[in-house]
């Protein structure tokens, strides 16, 4: 690392957009002239890219860069600056708890990212850009490709929600849907695949309502295209919304041979009361009828799902039915929350706001139930044979795990359905399909062993 150049730490905090967002400002930040540094005590500028879905990931926000308010060894404190939800939501009133702070860049505002730079180093201060931009930012810089090779890499195809949820704040901070060119999308994915990528997550709030070229390219148009990519394995897609799960996209699921064998499908509650309370444009007949429409077309595909539980006004009632849907349904993986209220949105005004106790209460009762229903459909894996993508060693290796000899790595892939194996192997490297027999499962991943042709 040269001892020239400014050095910049990025902390990202947040869901797997914020991860990409923060790759495309530490490529700007490399534009600029400045190295990433992994030590924020050595950094000339620190930035934290936030998330504002929950109020303890803007907690967390606030906390870490309330950390740069003094003066460093050096004389100087770094340049310090919040971007993303929490930015874009907090405005100028992010001065007030950070009197610090030398720039507040919103969602919308990547474009003109590097003008502030060079305005923050002229001496100016307390710049706040949360403008809305006509266009999804396009400019993904090269300096944003990984430093080192990465097995699977995110790509934003669109931004922004319509929805407008209830109890979601996106809409809010990140704006309106806006959807990138299909040629940038795969021009920045073949040139990940030429760096060592071989697996993509596509995404967007509502990653299937793309619209690309004026609405002339659909999401099933999209993952088409994305599958002639030489170089790129396994794609996959994240966050749908239920209502838009067409039957275009089913076939694209079945027909595509890249496109993993799994969805995440958010049904938020199983309470067609709830479900109109959050604005979510179904009912639970409509969900449970587009994933018998799935599975007819992808038997064996894996599905999970996020819960929202103890939402305003939820009774005992509402949410047995959300239970009722979970052992219907029989999710691979839950990713469920206690509700939390959120600015801006309409449910934090809702009359009937449920206790602390009562969502922790139903919060864990759910968790206890999905994990039984987990643990079986991992169980019913012991003696079928999958392929994973080789993404590095085991970073916690199980005791119970059985290794051939001490000199062989245990190193972990996850599976087309999304499943995550460990196994053990001397031969397998970063990015290889590697054939595994599953000889053991537990609640959250699999246990294999190389079958003997590979």
């Amino acid at each position: 690392m040269s001892q020239d150049k400014p050095k910049a730490y990025v902390n990202t905090i947040g869901c797997q957009m914020n991860v990409y967002d923060s790759q495309i400002l530490a490529g700007l930040l490399q534009n600029a002239g400045y190295e990433q540094t992994h030590d924020p005590d050595l950094a000339d500028l620190v930035l934290c890219n936030t998330c504002a879905i929950r109020h303890k990931a803007q907690e967390k926000a606030y906390s870490f860069l309330g950390r740069f308010a003094g003066t460093r060894i050096k004389g100087k404190r770094p340049l310090t600056i919040m971007a993303g939800c929490v930015a874009q939501k907090e405005k100028e009133k992010a001065f007030v708890r950070l009197p610090h702070l030398d720039l507040v860049l919103g969602t919308q505002a990547f474009g003109r990212f590097e003008t502030h730079i060079k305005a923050l180093v002229a001496g100016e201060t307390r710049i706040v850009d949360t403008e809305p931009s006509e266009n999804i930012f396009e400019g993904f810089p090269k300096h944003a490709m990984a430093e080192k090779i990465q097995v699977s890499r995110f790509v934003t195809i669109m931004q922004g929600c319509e929805n407008f949820c209830t109890y979601c704040v996106v809409p809010y901070v990140r704006g309106k849907e806006k959807s990138r060119n299909p040629s940038a999308i795969v021009e920045e994915i073949e040139g990940l695949a030429k760096s060592g990528v071989r697996e993509i997550t596509l995404l967007g709030q509502n990653v299937n309502s793309y619209a690309g070229n004026n609405g002339q390219v659909c999401f099933p148009d999209l993952l088409h295209l994305v599958s002639r990519v030489e170089g790129i394995e396994r794609i996959r897609f994240a966050t749908s919304h239920p209502k838009d799960l067409s039957a275009d996209l089913i076939e694209a699921i079945k027909d595509v041979d890249k496109v993993c064998n799994h969805l995440h499908l958010p049904v938020q509650s199983g309470s067609n009361d709830i479900l109109k309370r959050m604005n979510r444009k179904y009912d639970r007949e409509t969900y449970f009828t587009r994933i018998s429409a799935l599975r007819q077309a992808c038997p064996d595909i894996a599905l999970s799902t996020d819960i929202i539980v103890g939402f305003p006004g939820e009774t005992r009632f509402d949410f047995e039915q959300t239970m009722n849907l979970l052992e219907t349904v029989e999710f691979d993986a839950v990713f469920a929350f206690a509700y939390s209220a959120r600015s801006f949105t309409p449910a934090a005004k809702f009359s009937n706001q449920l206790d602390e106790q009562i969502k922790r209460d139903r919060l864990n009762e759910l968790l206890d139930f999905q994990e039984k229903i987990t643990e079986e459909k991992n169980k019913a894996f012991v003696g079928k044979k999958v392929t994973v993508l080789v993404e590095g060693d085991s970073p916690k290796p199980r005791d119970g795990f059985v290794k051939k000899n001490k000199n062989t790595r245990q190193m972990f892939g996850r599976s087309d359905a999304n499943k995550i194996v460990h196994f053990a192997s001397d031969q397998a490297g970063i990015g290889d399909l590697v054939t595994l027999e599953i000889i053991n499962a537990y609640p959250h991943s699999l246990w294999g062993e190389v079958c003997e042709s590979d």
